[in-house]
């Protein structure tokens, strides 16, 4: 069951990169700020109670709960939505295989995790045929894409996540789903408010009510927001922070299949069989126990 969330999660943070390229006309806290809006206002109604009852646990693991509010609700998307500002929704995709790489360093040290060897070859193999996709079997390139300071930005957003993960396997459990839901995306808020003000004062105010805006917010504010978060720190609880998180490597196959469903560009060969080498990939990781340290 745990890899069946981790297929919807994949799915719904693909959709999140490609409408977030979509709408980067909008500057990247107003869309931060404002799928956040949509999931507090979803999750309001559900979690205020008991959000409220675990009042002082929320305060006696209050620095633990900052750290994963900040970096995987506040700060990750913002970077991911600064980076496709000026990046392609292909190389955030790249960007993204780094993600596995770096929890599992970061388990390692923080959670004294160990990968078995076999673990490792998929590590790598999955990661390699993400790049073969995006890069369309010329994995050779990647030395000479012409980085930007969108690819620089999504640093920010590799390291958020990764961090987010540990937390999430070490804390997570101690706090109710959807009234944590509801606090991080609180906390999220009042962080970001003020960097939104700023923004439009620079940049001024946009028409967020533009249909394709207010559909793409609701999109973002559901489904990436709130169930994926859901799915993930329960995957994450049931598989380990390593293992969830080398999933993220299925996102640049299901990032160029909506853009083949939603933009009509073709699906070449190569990128099918990039495709299967990160699924091998992800089978290989995932099939086999962690080593004792």
């Amino acid at each position: 069951m745990p890899y069946i969330f981790l297929i919807f999660v994949v799915i719904f943070f693909a959709g999140n990169i490609l409408i977030g390229k979509a709408i980067n006309d909008l500057a990247p806290f107003t869309i931060a700020f404002f799928r956040l809006f949509v999931a507090f206002l979803v999750v309001l109604p559900v979690g205020l109670k008991s959000a409220w009852n675990n009042r002082e646990l929320f305060l006696k693991y209050k620095k633990p709960f900052i750290i994963m509010s900040l970096t995987g609700v506040t700060f990750f998307n913002m970077f991911i939505y600064a980076s496709l500002q000026f990046t392609t929704a292909s190389n955030v995709s790249v960007l993204e295989t780094v993600i596995p790489v770096i929890t599992i360093l970061l388990s390692a040290w923080l959670l004294k995790e160990r990968l078995r060897k076999i673990q490792w070859a998929g590590v790598i193999l999955s990661v390699f045929g993400a790049v073969w996709v995006v890069l369309n079997g010329e994995v050779l390139q990647i030395t000479t894409i012409n980085w930007n300071i969108g690819d620089f930005i999504m640093v920010g957003a590799i390291l958020c996540w990764a961090v987010y993960s540990i937390y999430v396997k070490q804390y997570m459990h101690f706090f109710p789903s959807i009234a944590g839901l509801l606090v991080m995306t609180s906390i999220s808020l009042i962080v970001l408010f003020p960097l939104v003000m700023m923004e439009w004062l620079f940049l001024g105010v946009p028409d967020l009510f533009q249909s394709e805006y207010v559909v793409s917010l609701l999109y973002l504010g559901i489904f990436p927001s709130l169930i994926a978060l859901l799915l993930y720190n329960h995957a994450v609880q049931k598989l380990g922070a390593s293992k969830a998180s080398l999933f993220l490597n299925f996102l640049p196959v299901i990032t160029m299949l909506g853009a083949y469903l939603w933009l009509g560009e073709s699906i070449t060969l190569i990128q099918i069989g990039g495709a299967l080498l990160v699924i091998v990939g992800v089978i290989i990781t995932t099939q086999v126990n962690y080593k004792s340290v």
